[in-house]
């Protein structure tokens, strides 16, 4: 009965695609550092996000979906194709800048990490697997890397165990998820923002929109970006449902990081964090060696998933920007400009740690950015996938567009009250 049960669910997962995929990565240790400060800070206060924020997540990711399984583009691509040229310019140099600073203070914060488990020094472990992860997405074929990444991203699960193993006070919980506790000041507007950007960030919406793409070629029904392949609806109800459940499952590890570290550090008077191994570090002797353990794994082991993602997505940005041959479906003769993309973004990553920039602060103000840039790109997101020129028949529901235009309306304000409260208090 056991294996009959293991092996429904081994199946039910492996027909997971880009969708649970890019919701696993949502929770990078970028996420993990955003939702650390936020615990800390702020307790149980913001939990409320975690439920308010799904809608939001899956409708611009269904869209990007749609968008890349009916017109065989990456979103980069159809924006050139269909949109000006300067808006494309202005929002790729800023993907790019966001996620070149999101992998440096990622690989930082792996290493780091490593370092507290293994010894052997920072950099040691920094070269390590700055070489191991983009061997892996130059070298192993699309098929077995994406199945690859699906399993990475089981290892937030143990933000899971870190929850219940703390104490929680159940009732104010409860109170605090269902009932929004909103506050004016520049610190709380600033997190919100944070989360925002975290969590419906642009490089997962050039990521699903190239992976679906991705998925085309690997089925055979497409040979290369840009062919616009047979779409049948029940394709497009398995993307929604896929999409669905990885937006589901990157909010449920959203909750557990905030549950953790609101049980300990806030609950303790430990309001600030520099990384999350301080974050680790102060769950040890409030919630013991296995939470710590648990706790420092989880950043590990999600880094080796959203970290190629974080390149990826810049890597389809810019070969959609200029017309380069792409896809992690083709060797690296086929599409040198596009693996060498990768290999530069993690480069630079790389050289980050070497002048001494604050990880946790970069992660935390990119997240910011990640906010800002994400607004007239969800603007995009919602035409294109209106678009008959683009999806064809396949148009984007009503209510869909509604929900994405209060997000896109919800993200403007909250940065624009931001910029606001920044300026006022000088």
């Amino acid at each position: 009965m056991l294996l009959k049960s293991w092996r429904f669910l081994k199946h039910k997962f492996e027909r997971l695609g880009p969708g649970f995929i890019t919701g696993a990565a949502d929770d990078d240790p970028s996420g993990i550092a955003t939702y650390s400060i936020t615990g800390a800070q702020f307790g149980y206060k913001l939990t409320w996000l975690s439920i308010f924020l799904l809608p939001m997540m899956y409708v611009i990711q269904e869209m990007c979906g749609r968008i890349g399984m009916v017109s065989g583009m990456g979103l980069a691509g159809a924006i050139r194709k269909y949109y000006s040229k300067r808006l494309l310019y202005t929002a790729v140099i800023l993907l790019v800048i966001a996620n070149t600073i999101n992998i440096g203070a990622d690989l930082g914060i792996m290493a780091a990490s490593l370092q507290m488990l293994f010894g052997l020094p920072v950099f040691f472990w920094l070269v390590l697997i700055t070489c191991l992860i983009v061997g892996l997405e130059v070298f192993v074929s699309y098929d077995k890397y994406s199945r690859y990444l699906k399993w990475m991203a089981l290892s937030v699960l143990v933000y899971g165990l870190t929850a219940i193993i703390v104490k929680q006070p159940v009732l104010t919980i409860i109170r605090f998820m269902f009932i929004p506790h909103i506050e004016f000041d520049l610190a709380y507007i600033m997190t919100i923002v944070a989360c925002l950007g975290t969590s419906i960030s642009p490089y997962l919406f050039f990521w699903q929109t190239s992976e679906q793409v991705e998925e085309q070629i690997k089925e055979g029904k497409i040979s290369d970006f840009e062919e616009s392949p047979p779409v049948i609806e029940h394709e497009i109800k398995h993307m929604q449902k896929d999409t669905l459940i990885g937006m589901g499952f990157s909010n449920l590890i959203f909750l557990f990081i905030v549950l953790t570290t609101a049980a300990t550090l806030h609950q303790n008077g430990i309001f600030d964090i520099e990384t999350p191994q301080e974050a680790a570090l102060a769950l040890q002797p409030l919630a013991g060696n296995f939470a710590y353990l648990l706790f420092t794994i989880g950043i590990i082991g999600i880094g080796f998933e959203s970290v190629p993602i974080l390149a990826g997505a810049v890597a389809y940005a810019v070969a959609d920007t200029f017309g380069f041959k792409e896809g992690l479906a083709k060797k690296f003769t086929e599409a040198k400009a596009f693996y060498l993309t990768i290999g530069l973004a993690t480069f630079i990553g790389v050289l980050m740690n070497f002048i001494g920039i604050n990880a946790i602060k970069a992660l935390y103000y990119a997240a910011i950015v990640n906010c800002i840039v994400a607004v007239p790109l969800i603007a995009i997101i919602v035409k294109l996938a209106s678009d008959e020129r683009i999806v064809g028949k396949h148009k984007s529901s009503p209510w869909g567009r509604n929900i994405a235009w209060l997000t896109f309306s919800f993200m403007g304000l909250a940065s624009l009250a931001m910029i606001y409260n920044l300026i006022r208090s000088g």
